[in-house]
Order: C-alpha cells, then sequence, then structure tokens
C-alpha cells in the first residue's frame, strides 16, 4: 500500500512544476473547493490541439499543489483528446500516495479545472 504522503506528492509539493500564470493563456480556469478553501487555476498555451505549456497558480493543501504541478508535467506536450480522457485514478495513481476518500477532492481539484476549461474552449 502507498504512504499517506509518497515522496512524489511531497516532492510536488517543496518543488511544484510549472507553477505561475502563463502570458496570454488559451484555456484558463480557477476551481474552488468551499469545503477546505482549496483554489486551483490551471493554464494551457496551444499550438492547434497539442498543449505546448501548462501552467497553474492556487493556495491549497499539500496534495492539491502536489496534484496541479504533477498534472501539468502529465499534459505539457500532449494531445487534447488524449488529456480530456485523463481519469481521475490515472491521476490519482500518478501521486503514488494513499489518498483517502474524504482528500480525493484535494488531489481531482485540478483535473476538475483542467476540464471545465477544456469544455469552456470548445
Amino acid at each position: 500500500m502507498p504512504a499517506l504522503y509518497s515522496n512524489v506528492l511531497l516532492d510536488h509539493f517543496r518543488h511544484p512544476r510549472n507553477y505561475g500564470s502563463l502570458a496570454a493563456p488559451d484555456v484558463s480556469h480557477e476551481e474552488f473547493n468551499p469545503l477546505c478553501g482549496d483554489r486551483i487555476r490551471i493554464e494551457l498555451k496551444l499550438d492547434q490541439t497539442i498543449i505546448t505549456a501548462a501552467g497553474f497558480k492556487g493556495d491549497g493543501c499539500a496534495i492539491s499543489t502536489a496534484a496541479a504541478s504533477l498534472l501539468t508535467e502529465l499534459v505539457t506536450g500532449k494531445q487534447l483528446e488524449a488529456v480530456a480522457a485523463i481519469s481521475d485514478e490515472q491521476l490519482i495513481s500518478a501521486l503514488e500516495s494513499d489518498i483517502q476518500p474524504t482528500r480525493r477532492q484535494c488531489a481531482l481539484l485540478p483535473l476538475e479545472a483542467l476540464r471545465a476549461g477544456l469544455k469552456e474552449r470548445t
């Protein structure tokens, strides 16, 4: 069974990748979890249907920050179609942590922002 906070999760929390705003993003969406106060904005730059850059900003717990950081790495360089197919379980599995049911919303908040941003784009 994975650790509560794996090395992957802690590394992405302590050293978030792609943190910050992108200049003139093609996709931008913010999600807020009123139950815990986490807020994450995902931004994407596109070249046709390929994500050329991804960034995030927000305030959140270790899990939501790490998930946002990891998600930006997972989607950069990928086709929009492949990104839209990322499942909840794929993101949670990539964190390599024992994410309890009560904390799943924290881990999935960045993915929800990404999905909503992609829907707004179409």
